[in-house]
């Protein structure tokens, strides 16, 4: 099957020759034709797939054929794309640019960390696609910047992902400012009960597509672990996978956005081309930083989870988890930066004790078995069986609770001998007999 069996507009079908696309994935192949019908939609695919083309090209195309209008200032836009994330909303926002190329549409991003001003000055014209995080969105509809009483589709990208940054509040409100009557289109990496009941309060009589892979990772990326036991050894053994020599760019994964920053400049010391990108950073900094990842001015990105759901660049050849994500889905969404376009890649985790179990969570969830290989930095254990440890209070109280029994034998057991012993004094001394008084009469004196 091939894009033009869908029937797109010429100047969509022309994008499409222009960026090389050739035959949709399962998920665009099963989503756009249900899209075009109008339907509700609620989609489950991995990263990687295709997902924002399976709405981008069929809302496209219904938006170039919706009668036109003379539009009024602060009128609804025609579609609205809610993203969880900044890198995200302005990914989407270049995939619309790319497809719409030959089109005269107007597509706006609103995200975080962006002068309201800007923005504002842009919603003054016609919009046609508003690609938008929550919170922002959230605060223009306050100020009355913008109506969405009108919009024809409303497109909620990566729901579990906003499920877990706590965005479902904001968006039943976005939801209650629309008419509540537009086509609405779901899309989630994972599929579970609780996206299930989100997704009865947005959708009506939705279509549901799954496209399930017996492996939920990439076949091209090859997974490795490294045992460690502390922090100096993970870095000891970064350095080592940063040396490789098929390393071109690289990914690594951090816990905390203290930990990114200090890792960054700890291989920035080490003469590596290293940059952070986190949540602190501003809108500015993070796209600027982005960008020059893109270029390969930076070699190596040292981010926590916010840019795993949000970049999309084919050189990147390494993803390293220096922490375990908290979930297990989030791990297959990291190691989905490198592997794509057919190309090879590697994801390699630096697993201290902790978070062995997490390990052989990911390896039930994704079906697959990790490569263990032990560094000659390690002094850790290779098996993947975690040896809980007793943490220094309890096996103090423990202690003391121990020594407090045998305490408590040792004083019985002294009382009992003390006991007996005074008992064996007792008897083996005679008792004295009493003295007894003088009791003859004495001679009377006459």
């Amino acid at each position: 099957m091939s894009f033009s069996n869908f029937g797109f507009i010429p100047p969509i079908g022309k994008a499409i020759s222009r960026i090389n696309y050739s035959n949709p994935t399962p998920i665009q192949e099963q989503c756009i034709p249900v899209v075009l019908s109008g339907k509700d939609v609620l989609a489950s695919a991995q990263t990687g797939t295709g997902k924002t083309a399976a709405f981008c090209l069929p809302l496209l195309d219904l938006v170039a054929n919706k009668p036109k209008h003379k539009h009024k200032r602060n009128i609804s836009p025609d579609v609205l794309i809610l993203s969880p994330t900044r890198e995200l909303a302005t990914q989407i926002e270049q995939e619309l640019k790319r497809f719409s190329h030959f089109m005269d549409t107007n597509i706006v991003a609103v995200v975080g960390g962006v002068s309201y001003k800007l923005q504002n000055k842009l919603l003054k014209f016609n919009v046609n696609f508003l690609v938008a995080t929550p919170g922002r969105l959230m605060d223009l509809v306050r100020q009355r910047k913008i109506n969405l009483k009108h919009i024809d589709a409303l497109v909620i990208d990566e729901a579990d992902r906003m499920l877990d940054m706590g965005f479902i509040p904001d968006i039943k409100k976005i939801f209650e400012s629309t008419s509540q009557d537009q086509q609405v289109l779901m899309f989630t990496a994972t599929l579970n009960k609780q996206i299930e009941k989100i997704a009865q309060q947005f959708l009506k009589d939705p279509q549901r597509i799954a496209i399930e892979q017996e492996n939920k990772s990439n076949k091209n990326i090859q997974q490795i672990a490294y045992p460690v036991a502390d922090y100096n050894q993970k870095k000891l053994v970064l350095v080592d996978v940063l040396n490789e020599a098929d390393l071109n760019q690289a990914i690594i994964f951090t816990a905390t956005k203290r930990e990114a920053d200090r890792l960054s400049d700890e291989l920035y010391l080490m003469n590596h081309r290293s940059k952070t990108l986190h949540g602190d950073m501003s809108q500015r900094e993070r796209t600027r930083t982005i960008n020059r990842f893109k270029n390969n001015e930076i070699q190596i990105l040292v981010a926590t989870d916010v840019a795993a759901r949000g970049i999309d660049v084919d050189d990147i050849t390494h993803v390293i988890n220096f922490d375990l994500p908290r979930q297990v889905e989030d791990y297959i969404h990291r190691i989905g930066r490198t592997g794509r376009a057919e190309r090879k890649g590697k994801a390699i985790s630096l697993v201290v004790d902790k978070e062995k179990f997490m390990l052989q969570k990911i390896e039930k969830y994704a079906n697959i078995k990790i490569e263990i290989i032990k560094s000659t930095h390690s002094t850790s254990d290779v098996s993947l069986v975690y040896k809980k440890k007793e943490s220094g209070f309890k096996k103090k109280r423990r202690s003391s609770v121990r020594n407090k029994k045998k305490d408590k034998y040792t004083f019985s057991s002294k009382r009992k001998k003390l006991a007996f012993k005074t008992d064996a004094k007792t008897k083996s001394k005679p008792r004295r007999k009493p003295v007894k008084k003088n009791t003859k009469p004495q001679a009377s004196i006459s």
